[in-house]
């Protein structure tokens, strides 16, 4: 049967502010949230036995066959009495690194389930389709769009922005895979502030101006705990043409935004010859 590839995009962190710390031991955040053309490639096939689903990536050795997020979107399908005559065989090329921060996992889950629910007709509306992403990560139904979002923190309000800020951005995994949990558990941050929302409804030029005034709060968190991850920031940072670097998410994948194609390209070459054996990508945002 033929098969369909679709590209599951990454997700960047441009900022990331913890505003509340809940009883349960999670956190409410805001955060200013991006989308570049790195991208998973999901290939799906129908069949009439079984479901197979495969991974082919350097990164798939971290990645649990059985429980990843593709095979627990299938299964909550079924579980909601959603494509019980369907099986398909599933291979996820995995281009974006396991555990960076970057969503790849998140962004394979809301790409199957935004596919299925156009090709099989499955006429779920958006209230559901959020519904069941939230079942899989806090990240899935950001990912359901690509589009700029902001969290505001508030109640899981996610906001999607009109502009584009089309920006040049170097992304370097210095092959570190930090524990999201572990990175929350350690904050030891009791002074919050509620970002304004209307802050992040501007141009380009502002909200540079912006972001480079604005950090991640978990970044500390994780130098202390992997000191690379603060060398690397720093190393992006003195590059020529950096506004600014940081982690994203919960790291260890460190950004860092240009002002030129041109000079994000110069940035990766040295770092690749710094550090050889990280994994470096230039990107522009979707």
């Amino acid at each position: 049967m033929k098969s369909v590839n679709i590209k599951s995009y990454c997700k960047i962190n441009l900022s990331l502010k913890i505003i509340k710390k809940l009883n349960n031991g999670y956190h409410k955040i805001s955060s200013l949230i991006t989308f570049c053309n790195l991208h998973d490639v999901i290939s799906i096939t129908k069949t009439k036995t079984k479901d197979c689903i495969s991974l082919s990536s350097p990164f798939k050795k971290h990645i649990n066959n059985k429980e990843n997020t593709v095979t627990r979107i299938l299964h909550l399908l079924r579980k909601n009495r959603l494509l019980l005559d369907k099986k398909f065989i599933i291979n996820i090329k995995k281009n974006i690194p396991h555990g960076s921060g970057l969503g790849g996992g998140s962004a394979n889950a809301a790409s199957i389930l935004n596919y299925l629910n156009d090709k099989m007709m499955l006429k779920l509306r958006k209230k559901n389709m959020e519904d069941l992403a939230n079942q899989i990560g806090f990240d899935v139904p950001i990912s359901l769009k690509k589009k700029n979002t902001f969290l505001t923190g508030k109640n899981k309000q996610i906001i999607r922005l009109r502009q584009k800020f089309k920006l040049n951005i170097l992304v370097v995994y210095p092959n570190l895979s930090c524990s999201t949990e572990l990175m929350y558990k350690k904050n030891k941050k009791t002074s919050f502030l509620r970002p304004k929302v209307n802050f992040y409804k501007t141009n380009k030029k502002k909200i540079i101006h912006i972001l480079m005034n604005e950090s991640n709060d978990l970044q500390n968190i994780a130098i202390k705990i992997y000191p690379t991850i603060g060398s690397t920031i720093r190393l992006i940072e003195s590059q020529k043409g950096c506004y600014f670097s940081r982690i994203t998410g919960s790291g260890s994948a460190c950004i860092g935004v240009f002002s030129s194609m041109r000079y994000a390209i110069i940035a990766k070459r040295f770092m690749k010859r710094k550090y050889p054996k990280f994994w470096c990508a230039v990107s522009k945002t979707i």
